[in-house]
């Protein structure tokens, strides 16, 4: 098990041009963790093997693992063209982080901002064939790497266990499975509880995160808060502070005997700095709790 930051938790401070990828880099083993998670937000690997190169010579300089990357993808396209347009795209994903020695890579099938209608069951089946064709043209060509290519629980669509239990069933390739987001269940209504239970078998990686929860009757306010598919409000929270029952998550995840990275996603009002240092510590304190209370079983 370990612990370590998605670049994204950063993305304030990147953008503000405070921090760059690599400042960030350093800032996670000040901070504690062992892995970094590249999202390439703010700055761009694809075409630009100098950086891809940087990354990975200062993060083993530094003793850090780069866990893995994540994008933005979408298989759903109305001509053929299209769709292998897309997957030749995230090819060339494939080659920088195979380059920098990655070995799981998270990619979407749907776009992440759709209008609510096609967050449905109905959007899912309709499409279903080209999200699992393009799920394997890819998996096929990573498999050559070692690499792993997943789904996550994310994109309004794509977002509950089942619909991304049926995905993984369908694209039938072993290096094919899942980045589970802890959270991300929430954002389409389904209890995180049954959530990572059901698909933790699946999982490739962790993703942990934290949200305050209020529902559709109850308008919070001002703040950071953004609607579920059932108008629910959440908003993001530093891991251990907001409404998932954290302590129970993670003996579900202990319990399945998933002992692969553990990545804190934090997406809070807070500093950004802040929330990741204190979700970072909030999990290493509580996952650590958590053995303590098997072995005092034991």
């Amino acid at each position: 098990m370990k612990i370590g930051l998605s670049t994204y938790s950063m993305i304030k401070k990147m953008r503000s041009g405070e921090m760059n990828v690599i400042d960030v880099l350093h800032w996670v083993k000040e901070n504690g963790g062992e892995h970094v998670e590249l999202v390439p937000y703010e700055f761009t690997v694809v075409d630009n093997y100098e950086l891809a190169g940087q990354i990975r010579d200062t993060a083993a300089e530094l003793g850090l693992e780069l866990s893995g990357y994540s994008l933005p993808a979408n298989f759903v396209h109305d001509t053929e063209e299209a769709l292998l347009e897309e997957v030749e795209r995230l090819k060339k994903h494939i080659d920088v982080i195979h380059f920098m020695g990655i070995k799981v890579l998270r990619h979407d099938v749907t776009l992440f901002t759709i209008p609510k209608e096609d967050t449905s069951i109905h959007f899912y089946n309709k499409h279903f064939d080209k999200m699992v064709r393009g799920s394997q043209m890819l998996a096929d060509y990573a498999n050559q790497f070692g690499i792993t290519t997943t789904i996550e629980n994310h994109g309004f669509n794509v977002q509950t266990s089942d619909r991304v239990q049926s995905l993984i069933h369908a694209v039938n390739r072993d290096n094919f499975k899942t980045t589970l987001d802890v959270g991300n269940f929430l954002c389409i209504d389904e209890e995180p509880l049954v959530g990572v239970q059901k698909n933790i078998p699946y999982a490739a990686r962790v993703h942990f995160k934290d949200f305050y929860i209020r529902p559709y009757y109850e308008n919070p306010g001002g703040g950071e808060w953004f609607r579920t598919v059932q108008d629910n409000y959440i908003r993001g929270a530093i891991i251990g502070h907001g409404d998932i029952k954290m302590r129970e998550v993670i003996k579900i995840v202990k319990g399945s005997g998933y002992d692969g990275y553990l990545t804190v996603e934090f997406e809070g009002m807070e500093d950004c700095a802040l929330g990741s240092k204190l979700g970072m510590e909030n999990l290493k304190r509580l996952w650590n709790e958590c053995v303590i209370a098997e072995e005092v079983k034991a």
